[in-house]
């Protein structure tokens, strides 16, 4: 049964609300995680607590227990001369910026003019319902390696990549 300090194996397609496929992990390149530690989003670690190998869901989770929702106060511009001339900007091109929290922030290009470039520093999902079709195909328990690494070493514990 999934609960905190199991290592859980999945097969799952992701789609958006209109049915765009988002991500996926199939069978043959399922996905490892280790339960109750925020390694996947809030809603798919909730739907999942108490499931066992062969449970297939249909798990249908909002905003706000996702990637959360959009905050404009993420959004800001910057001048083109804050960027390398010979760098050429598009929209969707993403690059992280330190801007002195614990990690940087992943900032989206969403509009460039000679003078401006428009940035998003929301998750690129923040304000989508995601939609996961997930099968369970494997629960074991974590080793204490991992337990203390917060993260799976691989289906079987000894596949570690830093």
């Amino acid at each position: 049964m999934i609960k905190e300090g199991t290592v859980v194996t999945l097969s799952y397609r992701l789609t958006d609300p209109k049915g765009t496929e988002l991500d996926r992990a199939d069978q043959a390149e399922p996905f490892h995680y280790l339960h109750g530690t925020g390694q996947i989003i809030p809603g798919l670690e909730k739907a999942l607590t108490g499931a066992l190998v062969g449970t297939k869901k249909q798990i249908v989770i909002p905003p706000s227990d996702g990637y959360g929702e959009v905050e404009a106060g993420l959004r800001t511009k910057a001048k083109r001369t804050q960027f390398p001339k010979s760098q050429e900007l598009k929209v969707g091109m993403q690059f992280a910026a330190d801007v002195g929290e614990d990690q940087p922030v992943v900032y989206t290009i969403i509009d460039v003019t000679p003078e401006e470039v428009e940035l998003d520093g929301n998750h690129p999902l923040a304000g989508v319902t995601l939609h996961f079709d997930v099968e369970v195909l494997g629960i074991r328990t974590a080793t204490p390696e991992e337990l203390q690494h917060g993260h799976a070493h691989g289906a079987h514990g000894h596949a570690h990549d830093h």
